[in-house]
């Protein structure tokens, strides 16, 4: 369904403005979309004012959602698979070199990404799989790292996770503590590695982003903050396709 026309809540001194959706459904939800604006999806005759009370409601949460937003970089062009083009790999650049051959993979060897591939036009399916493949073995690698320093603080977890390309995040976790990577994330050196794995472990104790959770992941990972900083200047998001 078309979203309303703009509305706008009020939070302290603060304009919170936000859009309706009507569906058929019994329950209000309040969502902060991927460029910061926000969505109220209502029931069908859920009255406009008891929306509003409940964005404004909302709105320290929403407020801080779009704190962290805004400090992702934009996502970038979707890059081309070609000799020169320049692919980060656990926090260092290499150039991709393109060859033609009959057995298709990637090796590093002196900051090069060699593909060998049998058209060039394959090039960007055996680079996303090798990523794809490195990502599940480094973060499984680093997970157990990073169980072994959470233990201390009480979460414990099986370590199991999926991957999945998302163009504004490095990680989710759900309530059930299903957690989900993004495989660009094998790009990252592995402290930064380890900050978003930490993140989202401890999402599974404090699901969210409350003054007890950064306490917790404060607790876990002092200069969070710092390594945060340094994962958004060093690794791109793009969009997937």
């Amino acid at each position: 369904m078309t979203p309303s026309p703009l509305s706008v809540a009020q939070y302290g001194t603060t304009p919170l403005p936000y859009r309706v959706e009507r569906r058929s459904r019994a329950t209000l939800s309040i969502e902060v979309k991927a460029d910061g604006s926000v969505l109220a999806v209502a029931p069908l005759d859920a009255p406009e004012d008891e929306i509003r009370r409940r964005v404004e409601k909302r709105g320290a949460w929403i407020l801080r959602q779009q704190r962290e937003l805004a400090v992702l970089p934009p996502p970038l062009p979707v890059r081309r698979y070609v000799s020169g083009e320049s692919h980060r790999y656990l926090g260092r650049q290499h150039r991709l070199r393109v060859v033609i051959g009959e057995t298709e993979g990637v090796r590093v060897t002196r900051g090069e990404l060699i593909a060998t591939v049998r058209h060039p036009e394959r090039a960007e399916g055996v680079v996303t799989r090798w990523f794809r493949q490195r990502a599940t073995a480094v973060l499984t690698e680093r997970m157990q790292v990073c169980l072994e320093r959470v233990a201390p603080a009480g979460i414990q977890h099986d370590g199991t996770f999926q991957l999945r390309r998302m163009t504004t995040r490095w990680g989710s976790c759900t309530r059930q503590g299903r957690l989900t990577f993004n495989p660009l994330l094998v790009q990252a050196p592995k402290d930064c590695i380890d900050y978003v794995l930490i993140h989202e472990l401890c999402h599974t104790r404090e699901f969210g982003h409350s003054r007890n959770y950064y306490a917790l992941l404060g607790r876990i990972l002092p200069r969070w903050k710092q390594v945060r900083e340094r994962l958004n200047r060093v690794v791109e998001l793009t969009p997937a396709r």
